[in-house]
């Protein structure tokens, strides 16, 4: 459960390299109530000096600074091997390579017809990437959006089609998660009937094979959906024991975290935030007022290089203009959340552990709800422990 107050077994110490100004946020509906308890220990102005943690134990101290710069809405990351990350720029559709000296590079500029919410969204690299060179993405066109696949310059092939489109709520996140399978978030496209009709994609956490057939374990036989009752997710992550979890946006009040497991219904449109255990429906493992989240990317992050943060889940927030850190039990739940980047660098629209143990954060001030608040927006961000 969420925990209420005391002291928790964890401090991190976050060092500043940039200064900048606040952020201005969309202007969506106002809170109608209190989120779990927060407490704000770090942002990047408050330059702590301890070096330690309540229980004595060493902590190390993580700086902030610019990667690269100059970008239009980047959407999502996905790691190359070799360390390069391929970037998706929303509203141009280029697909942009960027290594970890920041160094940017455009691939190519994939077809997508999106407006709003859509366009060019999520990014993906095969597993088996070094023998076939693929790369997967999930974009917007006038009738669709989709899932495809392609290698580098190359034109791209639809693996799944049909997923309902509108100007919001499109989803987008695709990842491949520790079993191959190829997960892919749905949003309800502004009809919210489409959550519950397991004939429609909207909606869902859809699992799909490489080739974008549908798994044979997959809860309903022949379909490729995984969970659903969502109406937007835009995070998926998993922890050190493959367990998945999604970030998702509410309508007027809660935003959640929800743990997914297989055939599961999450309640929309039926439930928003808790209260639907009773009647057949999972609860989101935390929630928090709209104003605060409008959540996107998610992260777990595995054995790296802040060790403070292993096994901590790291979610994006959009209006909510801050990455949140929750802390997870073993038992998968949030025992502490606090709230970095606050207020700092605008709206936060992903994050991915690199394959140096830092986090990559992108802003997304020139989305459609946007302001920029620096000159160098749109940004990756690196979070590491000082002197990396």
């Amino acid at each position: 459960m969420q925990g209420s107050g005391g002291s928790f077994g964890k401090t991190v110490l976050l060092a500043v390299l940039l200064v900048l100004p606040g952020a201005a946020c969309d202007g969506a509906a106002e809170e109608r109530g209190k989120g779990d308890n927060d407490r704000k220990r770090i942002t990047t102005g408050q330059g702590e000096k301890d070096t330690s943690d309540q229980s004595g134990a060493s902590v190390e101290r993580v700086e902030v600074s610019t990667l690269a710069a100059d970008l239009e809405v980047p959407w999502s990351f996905a790691f190359l091997p070799g360390g390069d990350a391929l970037v998706t720029e929303r509203d141009s559709g280029r697909l942009l390579r960027v290594s970890p000296t920041g160094e940017v590079q455009e691939i190519q500029t994939l077809p997508e017809g999106g407006s709003g919410e859509g366009g060019l969204l999520g990014v993906a690299v095969s597993p088996d990437y070094e023998n076939n060179r693929y790369i997967y993405a999930y974009y917007t066109t006038r009738s669709d959006n989709r899932v495809v696949r392609f290698r580098m310059g190359e034109r791209p092939e639809p693996i799944l089609t049909g997923i309902p489109v509108n100007t919001y709520h499109d989803g987008g996140r695709i990842k491949f998660g520790p079993d191959g399978m190829l997960y892919v978030s749905t949003g309800d496209a502004g009809d919210s009937g489409n959550s519950q009709d397991r004939n429609s994609l909207g909606g869902k956490i859809l699992r799909i094979e490489p080739d974008g057939s549908v798994p044979p374990d997959n809860p309903f036989p022949g379909n490729p959906i995984y969970s659903y009752g969502h109406r937007n997710v835009e995070g998926l992550a998993w922890d050190s024991e493959g367990q998945l979890y999604a970030s998702e946006f509410g309508a007027s009040t809660w935003d959640e975290v929800n743990r997914i497991e297989a055939g599961e219904n999450y309640g929309w449109p039926a439930v928003e935030g808790r209260g639907g255990e009773d009647r057949g429906y999972v609860d989101p493992i935390t929630v928090w007022p709209t104003t605060e989240a409008s959540p996107s990317g998610a992260e777990i992050m595995v054995e790296g290089s802040i060790p403070q943060w292993e096994g901590d889940l790291f979610v994006a927030a959009l209006r909510g203009e801050r990455l949140w850190r929750l802390e997870l039990n073993d038992s998968g739940e949030v025992v502490d959340r606090e709230k970095l980047l606050d207020g700092e660098v605008g709206r936060v629209r992903d994050v991915i552990q690199a394959p140096d143990g830092s986090l990559w954060v992108s802003t997304s001030n020139y989305d459609t709800y946007g302001n920029p608040v620096s000159e160098q927006d749109d940004r990756i961000l690196r979070l590491a422990p000082a002197g990396e």
